[in-house]
């Protein structure tokens, strides 16, 4: 009797403190807001997920996107706070952009998720996706690993939009191996607009062919656009040696046939719905607490794997 009594009483005690099931039913609103350009095709898979928490949890997503606009970036947050969103996920445009938002957004009570650029600065509740600094570290690390750079090389590292979070941390990362090895590299712009990505780096690479030992995408788009740039310029598949980016089935194909070494996965449509549900898990009233870090780095042997993945089969 002592026994189902002490039973009876902890049943209540969680009773009192446990969210109830209402606090995690339908009927809430979150914001999506993404700091990329919805012609980017990895971030149609991002943008995807999202679309699916909606329908599989009956709550509103509404989603925006931001093209690297950072002044534009903070209204969305902002306008997310004042229309008293249930929670907001939300990407990190530039290092410390969103610092003062997420102020905003955590005096509010809102639960404010960051995911795809981390930005540690920030008071996000949680984070969700790749550590952009490891991936950049891992990049440079296989080149040299596999003997295709060494001290003295150069190499070409294009990027959607210079400054931007993502290309700051990965080459900080790449920085971290190549300085001390003495190899040298180049940043350069692409913009978002696909067919001037590959105008770009189609002057790029012919007026800097002789030189460019290897290259490192440091965004879905411009590693995507490989296979067309060096069709191009008539670069053969494997003649100069590149890494970045894995998130489209461009970049898939582009492993599958050789143009592009090794790319970067980073789960884009399970990026979105965990950080949605990790601010309807907070929304309840369970404090997230923790991040969830994903991506891996595929090789030919294994890119089938997530063109088959993006190909929806």
């Amino acid at each position: 009797m002592l026994r189902k009594l002490k039973l009876l009483a902890i049943g209540a005690a969680l009773a009192l403190t446990l969210p109830t099931a209402g606090a995690f039913a339908a009927g809430k609103t979150f914001y999506w807001i993404s700091h990329g350009s919805p012609a980017d095709p990895v971030w149609t898979y991002f943008l995807a997920g999202a679309k699916q928490w909606e329908a599989d949890t009956g709550n509103t997503v509404n989603t925006s996107f931001h093209n690297g606009d950072v002044a534009s970036h903070q209204e969305a947050v902002r306008a997310a706070i004042a229309a008293g969103a249930d929670g907001i996920t939300t990407t990190s445009p530039d290092p410390g952009s969103l610092v003062e938002v997420a102020k905003e957004a955590n005096a509010a009570k809102i639960p404010i998720i960051n995911f795809n650029t981390p930005d540690p600065t920030a008071s996000f509740d949680a984070y969700v996706g790749g550590d952009n600094v490891v991936f950049g570290r891992g990049w440079a690390q296989y080149l040299v690993d596999k003997g295709l750079v060494k001290s003295g090389d150069f190499v070409w590292m294009p990027v959607e939009i210079p400054g931007a979070t993502y290309g700051v941390q990965e080459e900080e990362g790449i920085k971290s191996v190549f300085e001390p090895l003495g190899i040298t590299y180049e940043v350069t712009d692409a913009t978002l607009d696909q067919a001037e990505v590959i105008t770009r780096m189609v002057d790029y690479l012919t007026a800097n062919r002789d030189k460019i030992k290897a290259i490192i995408g440091l965004g879905d788009l411009v590693t995507g656009s490989i296979k067309r740039v060096f069709d191009q310029v008539g670069v053969k598949p494997g003649e100069i040696p590149v890494v970045g980016w894995g998130n489209s089935l461009d970049t898939t194909q582009e492993v599958l046939t050789g143009y592009v070494n090794a790319a970067q996965w980073q789960d884009p449509q399970a990026t979105s719905y965990v950080a949605l549900s990790l601010a309807n898990m907070q929304a309840g009233g369970v404090p997230a607490g923790f991040n969830v870090i994903t991506g891996a780095l595929y090789e030919k042997d294994t890119a089938q794997i997530y063109d088959d993945i993006l190909s929806g089969k």
